[in-house]
């Protein structure tokens, strides 16, 4: 249910205590047998709050000396990255995973201007150390301190390994694994030096410099500043804050950085759908404030905290639907925008992205990778070239530089906010006016997610579901045409159902947070036929899950 105020700004009472957060941190010790107490990486590494001791010094410090492991077991002795966004947390789990890497003999290079850094930048560092080299020694890998859009009682910690994306379950489980029997043991084992000397033991590297400078080998920013166009981009207090005006500067982009302000209880958000201060960039509760501003700019565009998210703000439909949007980049990127990218690039999406990619895919000739939710999927093809992009319904992507290489193997959100001033200069018409040109041409799919509620026995069933394990035939008046558990375009496990007809499909899947589940789904055939499947989804999971 949505809150009565929802999309307004936040008031005092809704702030967290900053002071009170970080003494939690240092002072609460997690109990090693509460199962929400431990470490647990979920599709963007562990996140938790030091308030509900799941994000502590303790956790921090003993993931920490679990990633050393793990990269010591691999053979990674390159130069690690690490960065950090903007949340409360961020500088304090910072400071301890300095103390226990410089502790382990790990060369470790923070950010030259000792300011935040984006998930992308770290991304574009490794890439940039290992050159495509996947094997051998000296590899680079990384650690981005960030919850992503999570409230500013949030704290986040997830490892890039040396093909510069998030790491995959085989590489997180054991982590996790390590990293409890750490917390069990009193955190003995775990080498740690004093932050004063790891701070000083540390190398710097140009984040900022770097990434911005390079921007021109992915994306036609001549032709924004040439076009002249009036861009706003708002940070929403994250990360990206000091990217955009450098973006700005150094490629003459007439572009005004709408917030700049960085302070960790974010007071100056609305209130996302919940009535929780959320840094969602792709919902219009948060970006309220943004959206209100769409008539000074002819393309406005947010991100969330670590900068892996974009939202695209145009004047005629103000924030668009993430989908919308990775169906027009997709559609403008493999219709003639990129002529030197192979042939052969394929088209990665989520299978709880929109059937519109699957139609414009179609319509471009051009073969469509359907893999499971995670970014991850995403990371080898990518680095291969294979891929020329991956995009999620949640608002991540990333793709190709001009000439057919990697530029980053995480979520890119600038990019992806930076494509839109692209598309609307090279073409005169804003992402939201092509994607009606769309809608005229395959449809007008309607799409929403809703949520169920599940403990923790039925999410349990849920993930490990077989097609069999479905007997409807129908689907809203639609016989079923698929039912699938695991991912057509790779084979793995989808971790839920995804059930489909000749016009809509749902997916269900299990919360990794709440007792809930997820069931996306979508109809050609309009909101009130979604209504249907989604009532008819909630019976078929419970009809399987018995």
């Amino acid at each position: 249910m949505t809150d009565s105020r929802a999309g307004q700004p936040a008031l005092p009472e809704d702030l967290v205590d900053v002071a009170h957060l970080v003494t939690a941190y240092y002072t609460l010790e997690p109990d090693p047998d509460d199962v929400d107490q431990q470490v647990a990486f979920g599709t963007s590494g562990h996140r938790g709050s030091s308030l509900r001791t799941s994000f502590n010094e303790t956790h921090i410090a003993a993931t920490t000396q679990a990633i050393c492991d793990y990269r010591r077991e691999q053979g990674y002795d390159g130069p690690l990255f690490i960065g950090r966004d903007t949340h409360g947390l961020s500088e304090p789990a910072w400071a301890t995973a300095l103390e226990v890497l410089v502790a382990n003999d790990v060369t470790v290079l923070v950010d030259s201007r000792d300011g935040y850094t984006p998930t992308p930048a770290v991304s574009h560092a490794i890439l940039r150390a290992n050159q495509g080299r996947t094997t051998g020694g000296g590899l680079a890998d990384g650690i981005v301190v960030t919850p992503s859009h999570n409230p500013p009682s949030d704290g986040g910690f997830k490892y890039n390994p040396p093909h510069g994306g998030p790491a995959d379950s085989d590489a997180t489980k054991v982590i996790a694994q390590a990293a409890n029997a750490y917390v069990r043991a009193g955190l003995d084992g775990v080498r740690r030096v004093p932050f004063t000397r790891a701070r000083a033991a540390v190398s710097s590297y140009d984040f900022l410099g770097t990434y911005v400078d390079d921007l021109p080998q992915v994306l036609d920013l001549d032709a924004v500043r040439e076009a002249g166009l009036r861009i706003g981009a708002d940070p929403l207090g994250g990360a990206s804050v000091h990217y955009w005006g450098e973006i700005a500067e150094r490629h003459g982009l007439d572009l005004t950085v709408v917030n700049p302000l960085v302070d960790p209880t974010w007071r100056f958000m609305t209130l996302d759908w919940d009535g929780k201060i959320r840094m969602d960039c792709s919902s219009p509760d948060a970006m309220a404030s943004l959206i209100d501003k769409r008539d000074r700019f002819q393309l406005a565009t947010g991100n969330d905290a670590d900068a892996d998210r974009h939202g695209i703000v145009t004047p005629d439909a103000g924030l668009m639907n993430p989908n919308h949007y990775l169906a027009v980049a997709i559609r403008h990127l493999f219709g003639g925008a990129r002529p030197h990218w192979p042939d052969t690039a394929r088209i990665g999406k989520t299978l709880v992205s929109s059937s519109m990619i699957d139609r414009v895919a179609e319509e471009l000739g051009k073969p469509l990778v359907e893999v499971p939710v995670g970014f991850k999927w995403f990371v080898g093809g990518l680095v291969d070239g294979s891929f020329g992009f991956g995009g999620e319904e949640s608002a991540g992507a990333s793709f190709l530089r001009k000439d057919g290489t990697v530029w980053t193997t995480d979520k890119d959100g600038i990019l992806l906010a930076l494509l839109a001033s692209e598309i609307l200069a090279t073409t005169g018409r804003s992402p939201s006016e092509h994607y009606a040109d769309l809608v005229a041409r395959h449809g007008d799919p309607a799409y929403a997610r809703i949520d169920a509620p599940a403990d923790r026995a039925q999410k349990a069933k849920l993930a490990a579901l077989s097609p069999d394990d479905v007997t409807a035939t129908t689907l809203a008046g639609e016989e079923i045409t698929g039912k699938l558990t695991e991912a057509p375009g790779n084979g793995a496990a989808i971790g839920g159902l995804k059930v489909t007809t000749g016009s809509a499909w749902f997916a269900a899947r299990p919360s990794g947070t709440e007792d809930v589940y997820k069931i996306y789904a979508e109809s050609f055939r309009g909101a009130d036929h979604l209504a249907e499947v989604q009532a008819e989804a909630k019976e078929v999971v419970s009809a399987a899950l018995g």
